[in-house]
């Protein structure tokens, strides 16, 4: 978020300090799509993203007095809100019986199921089916690495905040993130039509990761360029990592339902009131 987004937050979180109901009511709104995505990318059920929700925002009208700058507003409700996602996500019925590894193939498998977007008749549908691969391949990465990613790519979150938010460091932030993005990729590369690459080729997928993170050097860098240009294959790989990546972060915020609206609504207005 740009430096006046930011100071407008900040403006918001200190009249609600002070009890300014109506500053407090505007906080929780421009929050509310983001942190019900989140909600719904790490429970994967709307029921569960619903509640999630309402007590992120109910624990932001109990502790916002409490609030004391020493995180982003951002990185604090997060943190609250993943907090959440993991309680629900341990007993919660949906939670899939096992979590698929970054090695696994079975998301290939059913990637390649679907129709190659080059050889559909209707663009419109190829985008959708895309789409849902991409949700299908975020949803099976095991949750270590799905909050990382929906985090960093999907939310937005530099990887200093990820890091804050979880509680780890900048770095194993960063070890996660390229083995999510790689696998991801790897899931929706067939719908893109990208070839194979050849066996004997460097690891580019990776190597642009990093490089998108600002962790390899200029010499790695250029070496990697040349590469690229020499090898259709690893040419293609990596535009295919930057196509999923823009998915991820094209990923619109979602209308949150009229009825949860609704709902959290409700609860936060009968703790405010329980408190005059």
């Amino acid at each position: 978020m740009d430096s006046a987004t930011n100071q407008t937050e900040q403006g918001l979180v200190e009249s609600a300090k002070t009890g300014d109901r109506r500053a407090l009511e505007r906080l929780l709104a421009r929050y509310q799509p983001h942190i019900y995505r989140f909600g719904m990318k790490m429970c994967g059920d709307p029921e569960d993203a619903k509640d999630v929700l309402q007590e992120t925002m109910l624990a932001v009208a109990r502790n916002v007095r409490d609030f004391r700058g020493g995180s982003s507003v951002t990185t604090w409700l997060y943190t609250i809100a993943r907090s959440f996602c993991i309680k629900k996500r341990r007993r919660s019925k949906f939670a899939p019986q096992h979590e698929a590894s970054l090695d696994s193939s079975d998301g290939q498998r059913e990637a390649r199921a679907v129709p190659d977007k080059a050889r559909g008749p209707d663009e419109e549908l190829a985008g959708r089916q895309i789409e849902a691969a991409l949700a299908g391949a975020i949803g099976e990465l095991a949750p270590m690495y799905r909050e990382v990613l929906v985090l960093r790519d999907v939310e937005g979150l530099s990887a200093p905040e990820v890091a804050e938010v979880l509680g780890i460091s900048v770095e194993a932030v960063k070890s996660r993130l390229h083995r999510a993005r790689v696998s991801v990729r790897n899931h929706v590369a067939p719908l893109l039509g990208v070839g194979a690459q050849s066996p004997k080729c460097p690891d580019v997928v990776t190597l642009l990761s990093k490089h998108m993170e600002g962790e390899i050097s200029a010499d790695v860098c250029a070496e990697m360029e040349r590469h690229l240009a020499s090898c259709p294959g690893c040419r293609g790989a990596c535009d295919s990592l930057r196509s999923t990546l823009a998915l991820c972060r094209g990923t619109p915020e979602p209308k949150v339902p009229g009825a949860v609206q609704e709902s959290v609504r409700m609860a936060v207005e009968s703790f405010l009131t329980s408190k005059s």
